[in-house]
């Protein structure tokens, strides 16, 4: 009994080290994110009023007060629900092949590679690619459309690796109960194990949207800068809310400074909220409410 003991007493402490440990690893990761939440949040706090969420920058000089990020946000929404409506179907699609029709064949193994090239593609590139195929060799314009498919180049490789786990989680005994009862591949597709991964194929598309909302790179040589509200994305130079706060953040003075906070302020609320909608979306069609 005593060694059994011992051996009971040495297995919580290490329990307890570890839990420890990991509390610490916890915090040490969060103390960077509530940092940057509260400097923005101070920051940007002072502009963000009615003014700037529905004035553009037009007729504002470099070191005038007032104007704002509506002409951003509006390109911002744009570009990104053009990227999403791109990349999520094909995204998805890719997905149901590699895990329900690809069985480990040579185009699913070629799929994966360069899926997995495509995920360690810095933003820059797909910004390069898309700048020199569509508006050098093409003869296209700047335009928020071209943004958007710079954007979309980044948000398909995260839509399928996210679908693809997730699809991958849903039990065979589904599938199984299904082609049981004499009912087609696609149609169990898209009766049983779409719904049953809604959830997290959800989370994944929001990620991938938080991931390029507040990319620069790609949309500074795509997009360009205007200080005009453009609701058109597929016809002349668009803002997005990186560009404003990369834009402002360069100018020496508090006023324009004062306008990149509350630009940064105004993306990280977009994301949240978008993220907000994308769960109650999630939670309304979960498979379980139903039961």
């Amino acid at each position: 009994m005593t060694a059994i003991q011992h051996i009971s007493t040495s297995r919580r402490v290490k329990d307890k080290i570890v839990q420890g440990l990991v509390y610490l690893a916890f915090g040490l990761a969060v103390v960077p994110l509530i940092s940057v939440l509260w400097l923005v949040i101070s920051n940007g706090l002072a502009r963000f009023d009615l003014e700037f969420l529905t004035h553009s920058m037009r007729g504002i000089g470099a070191r005038d007060a007032g104007g704002g990020a509506y002409h951003a946000i509006i390109g911002t929404l744009e570009q990104v629900l053009l990227a999403s409506a791109v990349s999520v179907p094909i995204g998805l699609l890719t997905a149901i092949y590699l895990v329900e029709y690809g069985n480990g064949g040579r185009l699913s193994r070629s799929i994966s590679f360069f899926v997995d090239v495509m995920t360690g593609i810095p933003s820059v590139v797909s910004g390069l690619f898309v700048f020199a195929f569509w508006i050098l060799v093409l003869g296209f314009q700047f335009s928020g459309w071209a943004g958007a498919l710079a954007l979309s180049i980044l948000m398909m490789p995260t839509v399928v690796r996210s679908a693809e786990e997730m699809l991958r989680l849903v039990p065979n005994d589904l599938r199984e109960a299904s082609y049981a009862l004499g009912v087609a591949k696609w149609r169990t597709i898209m009766k049983v194990v779409l719904p049953t991964a809604f959830t997290g194929i959800v989370t994944g598309v929001m990620l991938a949207v938080a991931r390029v909302a507040g990319e620069t790179a790609p949309l500074l040589m795509t997009v360009f800068f205007t200080n005009s509200i453009n609701n058109d994305p597929f016809t002349g130079p668009q803002m997005g809310l990186p560009l404003f706060v990369f834009d402002q953040a360069a100018r020496p003075n508090d006023t324009a400074i004062d306008r990149a906070w509350t630009g940064a302020l105004t993306l990280i609320l977009i994301v949240m909220l978008l993220n907000l909608v994308a769960r109650l979306i999630a939670w309304w069609r979960a498979p379980a409410r139903g039961r």
